[in-house]
């Protein structure tokens, strides 16, 4: 079927018409993807029949929110058009008393925070670029943040789940109570599946109460014994909120000290952050390490400072990669670090980020791919030059799971319409 943007046009004609989507023929969201139109629907129902229509015409739809994670991981093949759910943005309901909240796809996490706030509560995530990232985004790749460290991933947090499904009709999951877990857990499976089973029009998610008070301290040192302090910390009874290895790198960068860095934060009653401190000062003391303490303001911006090193830069257009590996390895990961890279990654789950400052880093990619493989774990390349994209695989996956991922891919969306070769084996 004809995927140029004439034709389109004529197959969406009445919706655009009627005002029901908001049509761009020429539009582009990034330098790395060609141009094609862009659909705006005003409602879920709206889209569920944009992408009716679209299977009708044979048409490949890249489902985005504001575009601001469109171009990670792979990239896609021959597609008509950008799908956006900018415009279903609605909070649908916020239960104060069983700290739930529903809300739809294209609202950003920084409007929803900010009405949380209002009733003193929040979602603990805290992915890359707040401001802009939509929460049907933030589902679809998975993007948790530090927050991971006492309230878990986006898969802990989303207790329920509505999606327009290939043939545009929608379909639900979970709940809007967090004891409620009949049927089958679609939620687990669309989170970090980047679009490519159906577009996400609806989350439920579990909130907290606002903690009362905040402090961060840091540890810098040598990196056995700063991997040493981590192990500690994760077998102890202290409760961080967030907690984070730092390469030596990112203590230059930020003027923090030499050496590697372990970064802890305590959200709680003033209290028990003093007599938490407390104990992690003795074992940095046990340890030879130094230890800062930050508060209100320089917290908050040191907190920044940290995420701003993991996005992209016009200044700097770095590789960055997310990684995951058995947290014991961090000693012996931090130690083959290449030249000009960097990593941060969450002490408990042995997840972060790795970024490389080199051109062409192919070999050092791949080398870090294999320590990640050999530890359990992954490397994933999510910002990118599309060149190098085409010369190394951005899943690099070789588990034994690929065939039953493309059985779900084809029960899901067996025209290949949402999101062609983005994920993992070019589903």
């Amino acid at each position: 079927m004809d995927q140029n943007s004439s034709a389109i046009e004529r197959s969406f004609q009445s919706l655009i018409t009627s005002q029901q989507v908001e049509y761009q023929s020429q539009w582009q969201p990034s330098s790395q993807l060609p141009v094609k139109p862009l659909m705006i629907p005003n409602s879920e129902k709206t889209l569920g029949e944009v992408v009716s229509i679209a299977q009708q015409n044979h048409y490949s739809i890249i489902p985005c929110g504001n575009h601001s994670k469109v171009t990670w991981a792979g990239l896609p093949s021959d597609f008509g058009f950008y799908l956006s759910t900018r415009h279903i943005n609605q909070i649908i309901d916020h239960a104060v008393g069983d700290l739930t909240v529903t809300a739809q796809a294209g609202i950003t996490l920084a409007q929803l925070q900010h009405q949380l706030k209002q009733y003193n509560q929040f979602l603990p995530i805290d992915p890359a670029y707040p401001e802009t990232a939509t929460l049907g985004g933030i589902v679809a790749t998975a993007d948790t943040g530090s927050w991971r460290e006492r309230y878990g991933g986006v898969r802990d947090l989303l207790i329920g789940l509505s999606f327009v499904r290939a043939d545009g009709e929608i379909a639900k999951a979970g709940g809007r109570v967090v004891k409620n877990v009949a049927g089958y857990d679609l939620m687990k499976l669309f989170t970090g599946s980047y679009g490519t089973l159906g577009i996400i029009t609806q989350v439920t998610f579990r909130t907290y109460p606002l903690p009362p008070a905040a402090a961060t301290v840091i540890l810098t040192g040598e990196n056995a014994n700063i991997t040493q302090a981590a192990q500690i910390l994760r077998n102890s009874t202290l409760t961080p909120t967030r907690a984070d290895l730092l390469s030596p790198f990112v203590l230059k960068k930020l003027n923090l000290g030499n050496g590697c860095g372990l970064i802890v934060r305590f959200e709680t009653i003033v209290e028990s952050i003093e007599k938490q401190i407390e104990q992690l000062t003795v074992i940095s003391q046990s340890l030879s390490l130094e230890i800062t303490r930050f508060e209100q303001d320089n917290e908050e911006l040191l907190w920044d400072q940290l995420k701003s090193l993991t996005v992209t830069s016009p200044e700097t257009n770095p590789i960055i990669c997310k990684i995951g590996f058995l947290p014991t390895a961090t000693d012996q990961f931090f130690r083959q670090l290449p030249d000009r890279s960097y990593a941060i990654i969450h002490n408990k789950s042995g997840l972060g980020k790795l970024v490389f400052l080199q051109d062409n880093p192919i070999s050092d990619i791949q080398k870090m791919r294999q320590f990640c493989e050999q530890n359990q774990g992954f490397l994933t390349i999510l910002e990118a030059s599309n060149t190098l994209k085409k010369e190394i695989d951005s899943w690099g996956y070789s588990g034994n799971a690929l065939t039953l991922m493309q059985k779900i891919k084809e029960q899901f969306d067996p025209q290949n319409q949402f999101n062609p070769n983005r994920f993992v084996g070019g589903i």
